[in-house]
C-alpha cells in the first residue's frame, strides 16, 4: 500500500537557502549575463570619468559635432563637448536616481505595508483607502504636478526628481508586503513569539520582515528601471535632472534630422539606457527564479 505526501520545496541538504539561491541564480545564464552587464556599465560610469580625468562641461567650438573617432570615441556635441564624457557622467545621474529613488519606495512601502497587514482591521481599512485614492490619481499626471511645484532652478537638481518618483513607486510595494503579511501574522512562529511576550514592533522587525525579503528584493530590482523609464521621460519633457541619459537622449532627438543626421547624438544614450534596462529586468527576472521556494527541487 502506498500513500502520496505533499513534497515541501527545499534547498539542498548541506546548504543554506541563500547559497542555494546563489547556486541556481549562477546557473540562469541571462541573469548573469545582466548582471555582468551593469556591473560593467556601472564600473565604466563611475569609475572611467575619474581615472581620465573626463570633464563633460569643456566646450571646444573647433571640434562642433565631431563623429566618433580614435581621439572622441563617441564624437563631440554641438558644442564641442567630448560625448563620451558626457555619456558617462549623465549614466551616473540616470543610476543614482534609479537608486535613490528605489531605495525610498522600498523604505516607504515596506514599513507601510507592514504596519497595515499586521495591524489590519481599522488600521489596514484606513492605510489601503489612502493608497486606492493615490493609484486613483494617473501616476505621471502626479509626478508632472510635483515637479511643476519647484522653481526652475530646483527641477534641474535630483532631489525634487527623488521626491516625485518616490512620491507614486512606493504604492505597489506596499499592496505587495501587506498582502504577504496578511499571511504571516497568523503563522506559528509569529503566534509563539507574541506567547514570549515580544512587542508588535520586535514581531515586525525580526520575524516577520525577514521572510518577506526576497519579494522585496525582486520588486526593487524590477523598480529600479522602472525609474530610470520615468526619469528619463521627465528629462525628455525638460523636467528632469540635468545631466542624465534622458536628458542626452532629447537633446540627440532635437538634432537628428534629413540634412545634417549627428546620429552618434542619439545613438550612444540610448545604446546605454537599454542595456542597462535589459539587464536589470534580466537581472530582476533570475533573482525572482532564484528566491521563489516554489521553483526549489
Amino acid at each position: 500500500m502506498t500513500s502520496s505526501a505533499t513534497v515541501v520545496p527545499t534547498a539542498e541538504k548541506g546548504t543554506s537557502l541563500g547559497a542555494d539561491a546563489w547556486r541556481r541564480l549562477k546557473r540562469n545564464r541571462v541573469a548573469l549575463a545582466g548582471g555582468i552587464a551593469l556591473v560593467l556599465i556601472v564600473t565604466a560610469c563611475f569609475v572611467l570619468p575619474v581615472l581620465l580625468g573626463m570633464d563633460p562641461e569643456t566646450t571646444d567650438p573647433t571640434r562642433k559635432n565631431l563623429p566618433p573617432s580614435l581621439q572622441h570615441f563617441f564624437g563631440t556635441d554641438t558644442l564641442g563637448r567630448d560625448y563620451l564624457a558626457r555619456v558617462l557622467v549623465g549614466g551616473q545621474t540616470s543610476l543614482l536616481v534609479g537608486l535613490a529613488a528605489t531605495a525610498a519606495v522600498v523604505i516607504v512601502g515596506v514599513l507601510y505595508g507592514a504596519v497595515a497587514g499586521y495591524y489590519g482591521g481599522r488600521v489596514d481599512e484606513i492605510l489601503m483607502r489612502f493608497v486606492d485614492f493615490l493609484y486613483g490619481i494617473p501616476y505621471m499626471f502626479l509626478v508632472i504636478l510635483v515637479m511643476l511645484m519647484f522653481s526652475d532652478t530646483e527641477r534641474g537638481n535630483p532631489i525634487p526628481v527623488f521626491f516625485a518618483l518616490g512620491l507614486v513607486q512606493w504604492l505597489a510595494m506596499a499592496r505587495i508586503v501587506r498582502g504577504q503579511v496578511l499571511t504571516l501574522r497568523e503563522r506559528e512562529f509569529v503566534l509563539a513569539a507574541r506567547v514570549t511576550g515580544a512587542g508588535d514592533m520586535r514581531i515586525i522587525v525580526r520575524h516577520i520582515l525577514p521572510n518577506v525579503l526576497g519579494i522585496v528584493v525582486i520588486y526593487a530590482t524590477l523598480t529600479v528601471p522602472a525609474v530610470i523609464i520615468l526619469e528619463s521621460f521627465l528629462s525628455f519633457l525638460g523636467l528632469g535632472v540635468k545631466l542624465s541619459w534622458g536628458q542626452l537622449v532629447a537633446e540627440g532627438v532635437s538634432v537628428v534630422n534629413p540634412i545634417d543626421s549627428y546620429w552618434w547624438l542619439l545613438f550612444w544614450p540610448s545604446v546605454l539606457l537599454a542595456l542597462t534596462l535589459f539587464s536589470l529586468n534580466f537581472l530582476g527576472d533570475g533573482l525572482r527564479d532564484a528566491l521563489d521556494p516554489r521553483t526549489r527541487r
